[in-house]
């Protein structure tokens, strides 16, 4: 336990600027026909994601996604509803920023059609984690932790993170708000974890990668 509270102690030095943060304007993106769809899928960013950098991140994600599934009864929603955290600061390690963005996540849920399944990126994990909406699937990629202690036995729940990807370094602990427990890939978590080879932290969604066949499988009701 010192050892993982040292490591933590450690990721919290790269603290975010201060100064009052731009005003946040919330932005969803939909690749396909969102009202016929039979299937819904919803990637949900984690840090560094705001209206710049939109499109080069979360909707660089949701169109390769849509591209790779190749279906017309599938539509991917990039989705930015809250303020993400910026760099490996108090935020990117605290739940404040989740907890917004779980609201806002599980409202938004609400108004789409068909099968719903979250692909939750990163911090964006720990959202979907918290929100705990009413979908067909959820899956876990590249995840700092969850901030719950099992997976929601209401959903089917996935977990993955690839060989290359820095947050196997995060540790799985919690000291008051900072740090975000559980690591969804232990077997203790009761995830389906699957295969993604690999892959390091931003290559989940990259063309022609295992990870993005299994997570159009997924997208469509199909194990990966």
């Amino acid at each position: 336990m010192p050892k993982k509270i040292a490591v933590l102690a450690a990721l919290l030095v790269l603290v975010t600027p201060g100064g009052d943060p731009p005003a946040f304007t919330p932005r969803v993106e939909v690749h396909g026909d969102l009202a016929r769809a039979a299937h819904v899928a919803v990637v949900v960013p984690g840090s560094d994601v705001d209206g710049a950098t939109f499109g080069a991140t979360v909707g660089r994600m949701a169109r390769d996604l849509h591209a790779s599934v190749g279906r017309d009864d599938v539509a991917v929603v990039a989705w930015l509803g809250y303020r993400t955290p910026s760099g490996l600061g108090v935020d990117a390690a605290g739940g404040r920023l989740a907890r917004a963005g779980a609201v806002a996540l599980a409202e938004y849920v609400r108004t789409l059609p068909g099968h719903v399944r979250l692909l939750c990126h990163s911090y964006g994990s720990v959202v979907c984690a918290l929100a705990r909406p009413a979908v067909d699937d959820v899956v876990f990629l590249g995840a700092p932790g969850v901030r719950v202690e099992s997976a929601d036995p209401a959903v089917r729940v996935w977990a993955a993170r690839g060989g290359r990807d820095w947050t196997r370094w995060v540790p799985a602990v919690r000291l008051g708000d900072l740090g975000h427990g559980p690591d969804p890939v232990d077997p203790r978590f009761g995830a389906r974890v699957f295969d993604v080879g690999d892959a390091a932290h931003d290559e989940y969604f990259r063309p022609g990668t295992r990870s993005l066949r299994a997570l159009g499988r997924i997208v469509v009701g199909e194990a990966p």
